[in-house]
């Protein structure tokens, strides 16, 4: 537990550092780039106010008028492409911001619409990606058998390279498509397909807001749609690849820093069915357990330490022996265990029924039963004792 908490902490460090350091980088690159720009637009102003004349609410008034035109540049908004195209950056938290609802039954219905929705959709692309890795994985084994590689086990290594890949080629192409239709240059078609499938969504570059773009061009428009969504489920792929990595390490560090915590296998077979000579109870950790009576399969896999510490006290009131009190006393714990018979010293310390003459009885008889009723031959005994 104490290591998890240390690691808990430091990923929290490194977060704030992480943010620390991009504030930092983002201020020395853009503020001074900002300046400029703000300087260039109040020239651009004031030589307009020169010309026409206008006063700065005038002002005001055109700036408000020009917002509010820029969704409708690529049409109607609110049709069934306009809306379906909303729907989409609603339930992927893309959020552009292009398009948002004016009503207050809009704005209602958008919230229950996405707290329905976007649950709904990562678990739907979290699906879709253990099925896309599951395909992978199974085609890589298969290429490898095929090439006669001596090792066809599939790596996380090969994984991530084939992830990596995956999602470089998906924005690449995206960055092509999208570079053709909407005139603009590789790197920011690029820009644009990694802020869209990590649903980032600054909105600075939207697709399909050229003039009527959602009503003229239906091939196009159903292109971007399936972009966003095979898009989403090939990076929601390797995200899950990742992070599914990272809590199964957490999983298992965590286990191992939980003290006392232990797990027992409960006697299954050889062949994968339980045995029906299982009797586990609770210990006091909670959730390790003790085999009372193992399978015959089982006896032979267990090893007695030559000293336990002590036993705790549920494990002393119920633990149950198969053996005489006169061979309890004379037959020492590690003959037992070589015969064959149960080993584990906190069946000879607790209150126990203990049958004599019982075994002996049964067709199936262990080594140890064998020597028990070689030593006592008296009738049928039933005895409790501390």
């Amino acid at each position: 537990m104490k290591t998890h908490n240390i690691r808990t902490l430091c990923l929290i460090l490194s977060i704030l550092c992480y943010l620390l350091v991009g504030a930092a980088i983002f201020d020395a690159l853009e503020s001074d780039r900002e300046a400029l720009n703000k300087k260039a637009l109040e020239q651009k102003l004031n030589t307009l106010r020169e010309k026409y004349g206008f006063t700065d609410d005038d002002y005001i008034e055109v700036e408000r008028v020009v917002i509010q035109s820029e969704p409708h540049r690529a049409g109607k908004q609110w049709k069934f492409a306009g809306s379906f195209y909303f729907a989409i950056t609603v339930i992927t938290t893309i959020g552009y911001g292009h398009a948002t609802p004016r009503t207050d039954a809009g704005k209602t219905f958008c919230m229950f619409y996405a707290v329905l929705g976007i649950p709904l959709t990562l678990v739907m692309f979290q699906s879709l990606g253990e099925r896309i890795n599951t395909c992978v994985r199974y085609f890589l084994r298969r290429v490898k058998q095929g090439l006669g590689l001596r090792t066809t086990e599939v790596s996380m290594g090969n994984m991530v390279l084939v992830g990596l890949l995956s999602c470089t080629s998906t924005l690449c192409i995206g960055a092509a498509a999208f570079s053709h239709f909407e005139d603009w240059t590789f790197f920011n078609a690029y820009y644009y397909s990694f802020i869209s499938l990590t649903t980032i969504g600054f909105g600075d570059f939207v697709a399909l807001q050229k003039k009527d773009d959602l009503q003229r061009r239906s091939p196009y428009v159903a292109f971007s749609f399936m972009y966003i969504l095979v898009g989403l489920t090939v990076i929601g792929a390797f995200i899950n690849l990742v992070v599914l990595r990272f809590l199964t390490l957490s999983t298992e560090e965590h286990s191992k820093d939980v003290p006392g915590e232990r797990v027992v296998t409960e006697g299954e077979a050889e062949d994968g069915h339980s045995s029906r000579c299982n009797l586990s109870l609770p210990m006091e950790g909670g959730s390790s357990r003790l085999n009372l009576l193992p399978a015959p399969t089982e006896e032979r896999r267990l090893v007695l330490s030559e000293q336990l510490s002590e036993p705790s006290r549920l494990r002393s009131m119920f633990s149950c022996i198969c053996c005489g009190p006169d061979i309890y006393d004379g037959l020492p714990a590690s003959r037992c265990d070589e015969a064959g018979g149960h080993s584990n010293p906190v069946f000879y310390n607790s209150i126990s029924y203990r049958v004599d003459q019982a075994l002996c009885s049964t067709s199936q008889d262990s080594p140890c039963r064998t020597t028990l009723c070689q030593r006592k031959n008296n009738s049928y005994t039933r005895r409790k004792s501390v």
